[in-house]
Order: structure tokens, then sequence, then C-alpha cells
């Protein structure tokens, strides 16, 4: 299992300041939508100019018509960041556009497809999908599997269940970890480290309960000691 850690500061200034606190752990790093329309590319110019070997998963969550999606996602091939993810629900014939079109790409980076969002309680989501969450990330994450990406976004709940239908290496990344029993904030299905080993996830996404601490690096020492 690998630490993924949130960029959601509200600055970049503040953002960099992080990373030069974490710079010598070996941890992803997440640029979400906020730090990307804000700071843009030279902000992730900044963070390899801090650690060259950082990896960087970028958080846009494409949702568009297939060949928009797939004009992004080429756009995206000169960025230098290793992962960026999709949104599932754009439907099976989006993702495979956006697959075809980067196959060509060296080293292209892996590709996610967004099931459930985390901040969805049971509700909520069958109000917007019309199945509940487990029912519907298990058929995202096959449409997922199916269209050739590496894995998907669910929370640790779905993981087991979603590396049962496709394949153990199928990637499963995981958001609102709370490693040591933190608030849940604004999401809803939050898992601790423990239930995401249990769950077999590939990747927990940490963002607040790093960057709100007095010490972030003594926190993402602490997690990588749990894995």
């Amino acid at each position: 299992m690998e630490l993924c850690v949130a960029l959601d500061l509200p600055s970049m200034e503040e953002n960099l300041a992080l990373i030069e606190k974490i710079k010598v752990y070996p941890v992803w790093l997440k640029v979400g939508l906020r730090s990307y329309i804000r700071d843009g590319q030279p902000f992730i110019h900044a963070i390899k100019a801090i650690n060259p070997n950082f990896k960087i998963f970028l958080d846009l969550k494409l949702y568009d018509i297939p060949n928009t999606m797939a004009d992004a996602a080429e756009s995206i091939m000169g960025l230098g960041v290793q992962m960026f993810n999709v949104h599932a629900s754009a439907g099976p014939k989006a993702m495979r556009e956006v697959m075809k079109r980067i196959e060509p790409y060296e080293n292209r980076p892996l590709v996610l497809a967004v099931t459930a969002l985390t901040s969805f309680e049971e509700n909520e989501f069958t109000h917007v999908y019309e199945k509940g969450i487990a029912t519907k990330a298990d058929q995202f994450a096959q449409d997922a599997h199916d269209a050739g990406l590496d894995g998907v976004v669910c929370s640790a709940y779905e993981s087991k269940s979603i590396k049962s239908l496709t394949a153990p290496t199928f990637i499963t990344l995981t958001p609102g970890i709370r490693p040591f029993g933190e608030d849940a904030g604004d999401q809803e299905r939050v898992a601790t480290i423990q239930v995401a080993q249990e769950e077999k996830v590939d990747f927990i996404v940490v963002g607040r309960p790093i960057y709100k601490a007095q010490n972030p690096a003594e926190v993402v020492e602490a997690i990588l000691k749990e894995l």
C-alpha cells in the first residue's frame, strides 16, 4: 500500500511549504482541482524542483464527451505526472477513447476511474444513480477494467469486491482515509488504515490529518510505519 498526500491548501506557497517538510519521504502527491486551476503547470514544475522523484496524481476527474476527454488526457501527457483520473460515469466509450488516445505514449501515467465519490451517503447516491453505492461501484469498476484502465477510485469498503470482480492487480485508490480516527469532515465513507489494509487497497489518500497537523512530517512518518 502506498501513501498519497493531498495538496489542498489555500495557496501554492502553503502547498510547497508542506512539500518541503515531507520531501524526504517516499510518498505520492495529489494535485486536485483547486490547486491545478489556481496554479497550473508551474505548480507541477515547482513540485519536481523540490524533489524530482515525487510521483504526482493529477486528480481532475475528467468528465465530458469522449473526444473532449481524450483531448484532455492527451494534453496531460506533457505534464510529467504519473497518474490521473476520469469519471467512470462518463461511460465505457469515453474511457476506451481515453486509453486509445494515450496508448502510443511511452511510460504513460496510470489511469483510474472514479466510481462513487466518498462524500456520498447511500440515499443521496441512490437519488442520483438509481442504484446503491456497492452495486454501481462494482459496475463502474467492471466498465473501467473492460475499457483497459489501470484501476478505480473508490472507498475502502468497495475495494475487495472490485478486485474480486476484475483482477487482484486492478488498482484501488481510496480517499477519505482518517489514519488515526480523526474527524470525517465532509466525507461520508471514511476508513482507517487498518480497514484499508483488510480491504486490499493499493493507495490511500490522506489530506487534512497531515496538512492540519503541527508537524506534518511526524504524521507522514507514523502513517508510513503503519503501512
